[in-house]
């Protein structure tokens, strides 16, 4: 399947009352056709993992085409120079997180960005080191729990961050984190209550949501880690 085919069945699933819809949860590429998540995926499954249709994809500057390139990307040849350019041009949280989700966490060096990012000042540099930490705390089940200790550091430098798309993201990494196992749990609760007692109104928000799920989690005996992604941190 050529380029200009896939963007041509593209633009012939998209709606602008999609577009609208995007819009209403924050989502406002500069340009999009409104294609469903059903025809990203089925057009994902037709051209399989392809880094180079990936890229000439996200050159496009299509929203539509960048989400289905973080889908047929290829985590083994995607090169970090590559990597560092989709992320400036990152212009809206979900593409952003369907990067992380799909992609990103894949790569051999995931957790390096994740420490790069971290400190970021560009607001979805910054997010995309929590989304991607909040991917990998649910995906990599060969990292050590030492890591997500030394993760959680990260989230208290950011948790005063009061730009929303950084806020929800550092947010869900710390959820997620607490997930992972019981240990763990105790370590991001311990966190989420610092956050909590802060001064900062972004780091009071970010600890007091954690401490509500993960606290249920706790009584009913969960700590298990888990198969899916909670989006409820990522929406807006």
């Amino acid at each position: 399947m050529k380029v200009e085919e896939i963007l041509n069945r593209l633009r012939e699933a998209g709606s602008p009352e999609n577009v609208a819809g995007m819009a209403r949860f924050g989502i406002r590429p500069m340009l999009a056709y409104g294609a469903g998540t059903p025809a990203l995926r089925s057009l994902a499954r037709a051209i399989g993992r392809n880094q180079d249709i990936a890229e000439a994809l996200w050159a496009s500057g299509i929203y539509d085409a960048r989400a289905l390139a973080t889908l047929v990307a290829d985590a083994k040849q995607i090169s970090e120079s590559v990597v560092a350019d989709w992320v400036r041009d990152f212009d809206c949280w979900s593409i952003c997180d369907s990067a992380c989700i799909h992609l990103l966490w894949k790569t051999p060096y995931a957790w390096r960005k994740v420490m790069e990012w971290a400190d970021a000042e560009p607001e979805y540099t910054r997010r995309a080191a929590f989304a991607l930490l909040a991917s990998l705390a649910v995906h990599d089940k060969q990292a050590p729990d030492s890591r997500f200790r030394a993760a959680l550091r990260l989230v208290r430098r950011a948790g005063t961050d009061e730009r929303q798309y950084v806020k929800k993201a550092v947010n869900w990494a710390l959820r997620q984190i607490g997930k992972r196992n019981a240990a763990l749990r105790e370590e991001a609760m311990k966190m989420a209550e610092q956050l909590a007692n802060s001064e900062s109104r972004a780091a009071r928000w970010i600890g007091f949501d954690a401490l509500r799920e993960l606290r249920g989690r706790a009584a009913k005996g969960g700590g298990n880690p888990v198969k899916g992604q909670n989006p409820r941190a990522r929406n807006g």
